[in-house]
This record gives structure tokens, sequence and C-alpha cells, in this order.
């Protein structure tokens, strides 16, 4: 039983798939990884949630929290405080984080294509494993 459910995930990866289908999805999802527009309005939808992120009032929040708790830290923020104010900004965290996920984006495209190029031959070992473990566990119980 304990092979059985060992063997499942082979199983499943040498289990036929429908191979157009699959294959366009993986070859759409590669594209847009690779696609440097695609990288770029990633990186900027990043860094302008971060910037307006960090100009949202706290100051009602931390009001609202120094009213049930007085002795909370929240009394001592001041009533126009921000996020970033409260994080510790530096003015040029949003574009860093801009940056980071277009590197981010980038090598996710490359090793999508990796993957992708790769595939077949996990298929083929998978399918082969799979093959053995059927040939032991039928010569097992013989």
């Amino acid at each position: 039983m304990r092979l059985t459910i060992a063997a499942l995930p082979l199983l499943a990866l040498a289990a036929p798939l429908p191979a157009p289908a699959a294959d366009h999805e993986v070859a759409g999802a590669v594209a847009t990884l690779n696609d440097p527009a695609t990288q770029e309005r990633m990186a900027d939808t990043v860094t302008a949630l971060v910037a307006a992120l960090i100009q949202m009032p706290v100051g009602p929040l931390a009001d609202a929290v120094a009213r049930i708790d007085p002795a909370s830290r929240a009394a001592d923020i001041p009533p126009d405080a921000t996020v970033g104010d409260i994080a510790g900004r530096d003015r040029h965290d949003a574009e860093r984080m801009g940056a980071d996920v277009r590197a981010g984006t980038r090598m996710a495209g490359q090793a999508a294509s990796a993957l992708a190029a790769y595939a077949p031959v996990l298929k083929d070992m998978a399918r082969d494993l799979a093959a053995q473990w059927e040939r032991e566990r039928d010569a097992a119980r013989r």
C-alpha cells in the first residue's frame, strides 16, 4: 500500500495529458513571463502600489487602537502619520521594489523556459520510473 501511494506522483506525471493544450498553456506562460512589456507593467504596478501604500494615513487607526488600549504604542503615533512614517520610509523604496519585481519576473521567465525545455525529458523519466516500479511490484508478487 505504501509503495502504491509513493508511486502515485510518478504515475500522475506519466499519465497522458492533452499535450497540445498543456503545451499551449506552458508556452503562453513562458512568453508572458519573458515579455519585456509585461515585466515593465508588473514593475510599474508594484511601484505605484508601494508608493500609494506608504502614503496611506494610519493616524486614525492608531487613534482607535489607543482608545482601546491607552498603554499601547499607538498612542504615540501622530495623527497625520502615514504607513511610510511608521515603517521607516526611504523615498526610493517603491522604485527598488519595482526593480526587484522586474528582475524576479525575468528570472521566473528564464526558469519557466528551462522547465518547458526539460518537460519532455522529465515526463519520459517519470514514465520509465513508473514502468520500472510496475515491473518490480509484479516481480515481487510472484
